[in-house]
């Protein structure tokens, strides 16, 4: 039976705006308070979909929230009809209307982590929403996360769907920026790579002194218990503090794996040479061949690798066993990042081609290419399973297109976010989405 990895990709919301609200995110705060452009944030996105899907890589596409969040609002003690909340917020504690009104869902790679059935106990596919404690305007997405995951992954014969982990810090839990799978073949048992930033409860791990580390030890061995993985299917291993602390928040902005594949840079990890052992004595007892690319930081500091988001990228296999690199326009511009680049592709490695993508409107606000999807591998049964209207075609690329056409707006700036209209447009945008792909009602206001 033939398996693909099917990459689902977040479509950027209407609300898409530079809040700032990201600490330990050098991106996002370098650019907070400036003017957004969602229109062309979402046209960006849905580009990138549709060159994945021409170029013959499965493609799917995960919508976004409802924002701004008026029952999360009202929740922290504002009252009145949704206009009177909105206008409240804006008065009183503006943070909390921007927070409220993030489009942070697009970034669908800390939506969950999920795995395929070929690790699993009961052989199906699990999917584990991820809590985002660590950042408010994240922690709100799950529950619609959740519906949305499961109104696309519905048939319980193949798919199993687990509650956020509790949300509190010891548990702190970013989903699949933080877990790379490698495999032979996406079809086959593979090893399943957590990484973490700290320790929830064991001192002897190090921990970042300026930054958070969003991810602990005790939230992956959590997730892995989940999903029912075999240990000799798990490896976990730390990130090492000194890159959070320069901004390196997730494990996918300095590493990205695929297949046999560890793509990542010299400082990532601690104890890396243990790690790797680990990972090549597990993977071949499953039949693979375990491959790490290690960029030197002579060659990459880990400033160019932060501002470039090198890592932030997705490594995709070819049918004949070579993998495209899909980087941000941002790694052409770094002088280092390109020469290591073009170095790499031209001493016959596994990396063969790299392939350049404008994501300009993400990239400000602190997501690249790897940010913008959640990794599903699936046999031709379960993807046969998997509700058809999020599936990328040509059709549904022109009506999505059209869609945010549409809907959305060229500018968006603080002041446009205390805009009452806002949340009128952003729910008639929704739910005609909901219909373009076929979800049903999975929004509070369809619901409620």
């Amino acid at each position: 039976m033939k398996s693909y990895e099917v990459n689902f990709d977040g479509l950027v919301g209407p609300t898409h705006n530079y809040g700032g609200l990201s600490y330990g995110n050098v991106a996002s705060q370098s650019n907070s308070q400036q003017s957004s452009n969602p229109k062309e944030a979402a046209l960006q996105g849905l580009a990138k979909m549709k060159a994945l899907m021409d170029m013959g890589f499965q493609q799917g596409v995960l919508a976004p929230q409802e924002r701004p969040d008026v029952a999360a609002l009202r929740r922290l003690g504002f009252a009145g009809s949704d206009a009177q909340v909105i206008q409240q917020a804006a008065k009183e504690a503006m943070p909390l209307l921007v927070a409220s009104c993030s489009a942070s869902s697009m970034w669908v790679a800390n939506a969950a982590t999920v795995s395929p059935s070929a690790d699993t106990a009961d052989g199906r596919v699990h999917f584990t929403a991820a809590n985002l404690n660590c950042k408010y305007h994240r922690s709100i997405e799950h529950p619609t996360t959740s519906r949305v995951l499961g109104a696309m992954f519905a048939n319980p014969q193949h798919f199993a769907h687990h509650a956020a982990l509790p949300a509190v810090a010891q548990f702190g839990d970013e989903g699949a920026a933080n877990h790379t799978r490698f495999c032979r073949a996406y079809g086959e048992a593979g090893v399943e790579f957590f990484v973490f930033g700290r320790s929830a409860f064991d001192t002897r791990y190090p921990a970042p002194q300026k930054y958070p580390a969003r991810q602990t030890l005790e939230a992956s061995q959590a997730v892995a218990r989940l999903h029912g993985l075999r240990e000799e299917g798990v490896v976990y291993a730390q990130q090492n503090p000194s890159v959070i602390d320069q901004g390196v928040f997730h494990n996918d902005v300095i590493a990205v794996g695929n297949g046999e594949v560890l793509f990542y840079h010299e400082d990532a990890f601690l104890e890396t040479d243990k790690m790797l052992a680990e990972l090549s004595s597990k993977l071949a007892k499953v039949g693979g061949k375990f491959q790490s690319v290690c960029v030197p930081r002579s060659a990459v500091t880990v400033d160019d690798a932060v501002r470039s988001y090198l890592f932030n990228s997705q490594l995709l296999s070819r049918p004949d066993g070579s993998m495209l690199l899909i980087v941000p326009e941002e790694c052409r511009s770094n002088e280092r990042v390109w020469q290591y680049l073009q170095g790499l592709t031209g001493v016959g490695g596994v990396i063969r081609e790299v392939k350049v993508f404008d994501l300009k409107q993400s990239m400000q606000n602190g997501g690249g290419p790897a940010c913008l999807r959640l990794r599903v591998a699936l046999n031709e049964t379960e993807l046969a399973a998997v509700n058809p209207g999020v599936i990328m075609t040509a059709s549904l690329y022109d009506s999505l297109t059209q869609w945010v056409e549409r809907h959305y707006r060229d500018r968006m700036t603080e002041n446009d976010l205390a805009d009452p209209q806002l949340l009128l447009e952003c729910r008639a945008a929704l739910d005609e989405l909901t219909q373009i792909l076929k979800l049903g009602s999975v929004y509070p206001f369809q619901i409620n």
